[in-house]
């Protein structure tokens, strides 16, 4: 289904205003001197014909020509995108990406609790299904992420069916007559209502003929979320919409989240607790879910966490639930057992400057004003602040922590020996056998963290770092699987932001441990550094950089005060309170642009030199191909471009990037993700795989590279090119609304699986638009020139590291087709594609990135602060646009040349080395619609030169008589 928003909306209609009141003066004009010419006027009745005539005729012509500038400026990439071809899959495709789906579920559900063996229930029968999410689960997130309705999906009932489990059918009505329908969440606007009949709706006879049916309940909460809006810290805040199952009470009270239970799941949990013993809760969601509820319902003996399934995914289910599956998945996020108190709670919210008047700037949204959100918590994300907070005295972790990082039960019992630990030539390597010790097959994951050396008031250092997993084959009870672990010392290695500014190794003990989880060690060993590194040369660069990294966002720390585990994080109150201060600084405001105040004309350089264009080389794009990015006859090739077909080719970017007939550049297609192939301007799309943070919890990178290979070969029978995806921000939050798209809370977890995607669909030649880079872990006010505040260290080490690791493991397997794509937010008090320390020094400088940056979504004025002029300087080459605003560059100084040339060899670079050039150079050819509107174009105009003629002989004969 076609799925346009709001910014889709304003865009075209912005684009095209000019073209519409053209052509409304002109016929309003003809209409008037239409009236104006008559008996009174001009008496000769010949001569008002003729005007009449000439003047509609001039009219129509007006019209026709401001209609052709319309479709073949502003309008062009739209309709282009309206009229592509739409494909399908192959079958034997759609079963493959299902038969996919199921495997990823099938290792994506976490087993969190299993009292009394509930599970599994090996002899299915009569079951009953509670909650009104059992008949309208989620399948999938909101916005970009939301999947195809072209394809038919498994629902949970499907899959206890499927599995042999027979449903009551009279609970299933209940909950259908109910509603068909949960609450809509848009990229703008939300309805977080959540179905659910109060328990008063239960008569009597349903649950007597429910006990009748089975003695086992299965319940099932669901939650949603999605692209634009982060999920509600107050059901009951300004703004937050949604309406109470009763009017007898309210579903929230004042300050309860959408993350716990409402009132009318709580009073549903009490009536099936009350009459059955044996109860199943499976949480459909991605975002962790607040589970201390647990405590009082002895009868809940089973929780099953089964996230966004795609399609097909939920097929899983029922195969976990009778056995046939063995449930292996570990969670991707640490479960609290109060989110409230969380370090990051009190710094997710629209928090708005209150003395920055001078940047407001009127959009189609409103005005809009400068926002801010202040990374307070430093490098303690996630497990990262538990386990140290908990070492360190500062919590007792049981009475915080519900479930840790990397738990997950399963059917059977597994024993993990660790070897001896070898320390050679700056590599550390060991040996860990998995043995099966239960009585029913299954897998494992082997989880290895460091435990750093840690000096009071130095370095920040967490007392837990995830460094590489490994998940075992599926083992028979008594079989054993030796892995081998091999990770090199720049992976213990710290960020000094305030000393060394550089990567430190710092002297001493580390210890090496594997774990159950987060929490639960099996065994640790030390390996000793002897003496501190520091990466500080390039002879000594850390983890293969090709220029040292050094400290390139003391701008981004801003003023903020970071939590510290100095003193048991005795900092812990003050730092992470929400904002008590609205006052964008002075150097905040210095340097901070939108589009009030850019002039690109200030950043010329004089020194520049206008670079050839438009010469007659006669090189092909295809003869690039395979060649190196620095090959010297790239200069040959981007000497023949012109200014308008780098400019053209620069701005239009959104779902495609544009033709260059004069090089052999055809168009491509690039469609939205993460979890399928959807283009939201075509229709065309692909079925939709799990989503992230399922593969998340499944911890396997095979099944990670297989997704990315799946989704290739979708995209080869889709024409489609690029992939925008995958999306690799950071779980900083868990109200974060887009956590389903992202991995987990960690950056190894997300950096090893997202790189799988990435190589997975470069074998096919796609390539993958990493995103978003960087710092987008907030969806609230996200285009609403939203600085973000984080020090070095934090942004080195926790939000780039999955993009460091995605770039860097594309360049050891070659991977020439690769694209990034940046995110709405400001970085610091610059916006993310204007920022050329993100998007040179450290993506390409120190990196070796070599492909194309790409804008998120470019609205434009409708967001205020986007504008081709700065973004080319601030290393940014393609703007997600589908039609004209200010995604093309109007300064064509030596300057903005340079800048476009660059842009452009890094967009053709990617494409050329995409799968559609791999047989030669693909042929192009004019666009139907074009030769439409060229058919339409000369139909119009010999009717016109008909009409002109026969208006001109009747006026001739008139004058005759």
């Amino acid at each position: 289904m076609l799925e346009l928003n709001i910014d889709d909306v304003l865009a075209v209609l912005g684009s095209v205003r000019t073209h519409v009141i053209v052509v409304a003066v002109v016929l309003v004009l003809a209409l008037i001197v239409t009236i104006a010419v008559n008996k009174k006027t001009v008496k000769n009745l010949g001569a008002r014909k003729l005007t009449h005539s000439g003047t509609w005729i001039v009219a129509v012509i007006a019209a026709i020509v401001s209609v052709n500038m319309m479709v073949l400026g502003p309008l062009e990439n739209v309709i282009t995108l309206a009229t592509s071809p739409k494909l399908a899959l192959s079958q034997s495709t759609i079963k493959k990406t299902n038969d996919l789906a199921v495997n990823i579920e099938r290792e994506g559900i976490v087993l969190l609790q299993n009292n009394d063996n509930a599970l599994p229930i090996e002899n299915p029968g009569n079951i009953n299904v509670f909650g009104w999410a059992s008949t309208n689960p989620i399948y999938g997130g909101t916005g970009s992420g939301a999947l195809s309705d072209a394809y038919p999906t498994t629902s949970i009932l499907d899959s206890l069916k499927d599995a042999g489990f027979k449903t009551n059918q009279e609970l299933t009505d209940f909950y259908t007559q109910y509603s068909t329908k949960r609450g809509e969440i848009a990229v703008t606007q939300a309805d977080w209502t959540l179905p659910e009949p109060p328990a008063a709706n239960y008569t009597q006879s349903l649950i007597d003929n429910a006990k009748k049916y089975s003695d086992t309940a299965v319940v099932v909460i669901g939650r949603v979320g999605g692209e634009g809006l982060d999920l509600p810290k107050d059901m009951n805040a300004e703004g937050v919409v949604y309406n109470n199952n009763s009017n007898d009470y309210k579903d929230f009270e004042a300050g309860q989240h959408y993350l716990e239970l409402d009132h009318t799941e709580r009073d549903m949990l009490d009536l099936v607790t009350e009459n059955f013993d044996k109860v199943v809760l499976v949480y459909n969601g991605a975002n962790a879910f607040e589970m201390s509820f647990l405590n009082d319902y002895p009868q809940i003996k089973s929780v099953l966490w089964a996230p966004h399934p795609g399609q097909a995914g939920f097929a899983a289910l029922g195969e976990i639930m009778n056995g046939t599956v063995n449930p292996s998945g570990k969670t991707a996020d640490t479960f609290v057992k109060d989110l409230t108190k969380t370090p990051a709670f009190n710094n997710v919210d629209d928090f708005k400057y209150d003395n920055a008047k001078e940047f407001e700037i009127q959009s189609a949204r409103g005005l809009r004003s400068p926002r801010f959100v202040n990374y307070v918590e430093g490098i303690y994300v996630g497990y990262r602040f538990y386990e140290t907070a908990a070492d360190e005295g500062a919590i007792n972790y049981d009475d915080v922590v519900q479930y840790p990082f990397g738990y997950g039960l399963s059917y059977t019992n597994f024993e993990q020996k660790m070897g001896d630990v070898t320390y050679q030539n700056g590599t550390v390597s060991f040996e860990v056998t998995v043995t099966n010790t239960g009585d029913a097959k299954g897998k494992d994951v082997v989880e290895v963290y460091s435990n750093p050396p840690y000096t009071e008031g130095g370095i920040e250092k967490a007392t837990a770092n995830l460094v590489k997993f490994e998940k075992t084959k599926e083992l028979a009870p008594g079989q054993s699987q030796k892995i081998s672990i091999s990770f090199d010392d720049d992976d213990l290695a710290s960020y000094d932001y305030k000393n060394a500014k550089a990567y430190v190794l710092e002297a001493g003990d580390y210890g090496i441990s594997i774990r159950r989880d987060s929490h639960h060690i099996i065994d640790t060993k030390n390996v000793n550094v002897a003496q501190t590194i520091t990466y500080d040369s390039k002879a000594n660069a850390h983890n293969g950089d090709a220029k040292v990294a050094t400290n390139t966002f003391d701008d981004v720390a801003g003023d903020v005060n970071y939590l510290s585990r100095a003193n048991n994080f005795a900092n812990y109150t003050q730092t992470t309170a929400a904002p008590a201060d609205f006052t964008m600084s002075d150097a905040a405001k210095d340097g901070f642009y939108n589009n009030g105040n850019y002039d690109p004309k200030k950043f010329d350089k004089n020194t520049d030199k206008m670079p050839t264009t438009g010469a007659k080389n006669n090189v092909r794009l295809v003869q690039l191909r395979g060649k190196s990015y620095d090959d010297k006859l790239w200069d040959k090739l981007l000497d023949e471009l012109t200014v308008d077909e780098m400019n053209n080719l620069i701005a239009n970017g959104g779902y495609g990037n544009a033709a260059i007939d004069s090089i052999g550049k055809i168009r491509m297609s690039d469609v939205d993700g993460p979890a399928a192939l959807k283009d939201n301007f075509t229709g065309v799309s692909s079925i939709g795989l799990p989503a992230n943070i399922a593969l998340a919890n499944s911890w396997n990178r095979q099944l990670a590279e297989d997704y990315g290979k799946n989704i290739g070969q979708m995209a080869h029978e889709l024409n489609i090119s690029g992939w925008y995806a995958p999306s690799i921000n950071i779980h900083r939050s868990e109200f974060g609304g887009r956590n389903f798209e992202y991995f987990s809370e960690d950056p190894t977890l997300t950096g090893t699986l997202s790189s799988g995607q990435v190589l997975g669909a470069a074998q096919y030649g796609v390539y993958a638009f990493t995103k978003h880079f960087a710092l987008n872990e907030q969806e609230t006010e996200r285009n609403g020139q939203l600085l973000t505040w984080s020090n070095e260290q934090a942004i080195r080490e926790i939000y780039l590291k999955p993009f460091e690791t995605v770039v860097k493991s594309a360049n050891n397997a070659k991977v020439k087709s690769i694209a990034i794509m940046s995110s709405f937010n400001y970085v610091g008090n610059t916006y993310s594609s204007a920022k050329l320390a993100l998007n040179q020094t450290v993506l390409r400088d120190e990196w070796g990135f070599r492909g194309m940056v790409e804008t998120d979504y470019f609205a434009g004025p409708n967001y205020s602060y986007q504008n081709a002029d700065q973004l080319i300087r601030g290393g940014t080459d393609i703007m997600l646009a589908t039609t004209k605003t200010t995604n093309y560059v109007t300064d064509t100084s030596a300057t903005a040349v340079i800048q476009m040339r660059r842009a452009a060899h890094n967009i053709l670079y990617t494409t050329v080395n995409s799968w559609r050039y791999k047989d030669g150079e693909p042929g192009a050819g004019l666009e139907a619609w074009k030769i439409a509107l060229i058919v339409a174009d000369v139909i119009v105009a010999l009717a016109l030169l008909a009409l002109a003629y026969v208006a001109i002989r009747r006026f001739m004969k008139r004058r005759e008589n």
